[in-house]
């Protein structure tokens, strides 16, 4: 069962609100001899993470998340990324270098009882019921209280949280807004120091914007940005680039951008993105539109992680 997406948290008697874990999410399914792990697609994915044992003494079916824990317990999607590039078995020391933890938030089927059809309540007080072995846990959360909820979520710096009607059954394969994930984002300020060239549709303006903060006297790149433009700002947007064109990359650690053309970096761009990774570049950024402010108030120092 999958979440539609949603702008606002909210506050409501008839839902359940839980963390939006940052991970991969899988169907665990034990029957007392054998764990599989299936991805959304159908993909097996036990051998990535031969640490996990039985969750349970009998056999369930559960719906979670597989995170990678960094070293404050915060979870790491580039962590995990270490885990799942492996694309085998993965090692003891791959295992060790990044350890995971499942965040069990639903109950399919217990002891060969199917749960599905259930009420989420119901299917979540089986799930307070059970005494899961680490590294599985229960996802919780609250009914209710979504804003207070959302509050405490942005605190811990988790990445968003999960809305479910509690009078809602379990519907495998469906995007239902019975579930609604609500997603935070950051907002950076940055100068565009150039674009890449558009393909398909978009032959003709351009593919994405690259980003820049000046650190020290350098532009440092921190990635780029080809969603959240319509049609009309893509071509208003090329013909401004168009009339700042120079020669030389205004980026002091230039990266390898075949075909790229630079700018002077005069436009401050405000992006929304998920979080910064360790090498200091947006994650999933979507452009929100140009800011008024003067290039010299932004900075690495100001805006950066």
């Amino acid at each position: 069962m999958l979440a539609v997406p949603w702008e606002t948290p909210f506050s409501d008697p008839e839902w359940y609100f839980e963390p939006k874990w940052d991970g991969v999410r899988c169907v665990a399914s034990w029957d007392g001899t054998r764990l599989s792990l299936r991805s959304r697609t159908g993909r097996e994915m036990a051998p990535t993470y031969p640490e996990l044992g039985p969750p349970t003494p009998f056999g369930v079916v559960l719906d979670g998340e597989i995170v990678a824990l960094d070293a404050s317990g915060h979870p790491s999607f580039q962590l995990l990324q270490s885990r799942l590039n492996l694309g085998g078995v993965t090692t003891t020391e791959a295992a060790a270098a990044a350890p995971i933890a499942v965040f069990v938030f639903d109950v399919l089927e217990v002891d060969g009882c199917d749960c599905s059809r259930l009420p989420f309540a119901e299917r979540r007080a089986r799930l307070d019921d059970l005494d899961l072995a680490p590294p599985w846990h229960r996802s919780d959360g609250v009914v209710g209280e979504g804003e207070v909820f959302w509050e405490a979520i942005g605190e811990l710096g988790l990445e968003g949280m999960v809305a479910k009607r509690v009078d809602s059954p379990y519907r495998p394969g469906t995007r239902s807004p019975d579930w609604r994930k609500i997603v935070r984002y950051r907002t950076v300020r940055a100068l565009v120091g150039g674009f890449t060239r558009g393909e398909g549709g978009r032959a003709d303006t351009f593919g994405s914007l690259l980003l820049g903060l000046p650190d020290g006297g350098r532009l440092r790149w921190i990635g780029s940005v080809g969603t959240g433009f319509d049609d009309r700002s893509l071509r208003l947007i090329r013909e401004a680039l168009d009339a700042m064109t120079v020669d030389a990359s205004p980026f002091g650690d230039e990266p390898e951008l075949p075909g790229a053309t630079f700018v002077v970096p005069s436009l401050v761009a405000h992006v929304r993105f998920k979080e910064w990774t360790h090498e200091g570049r947006l994650r999933h950024p979507s452009f929100s539109g140009f800011g008024p402010e003067e290039p010299g108030s932004v900075t690495w120092e100001g805006e950066g992680p």
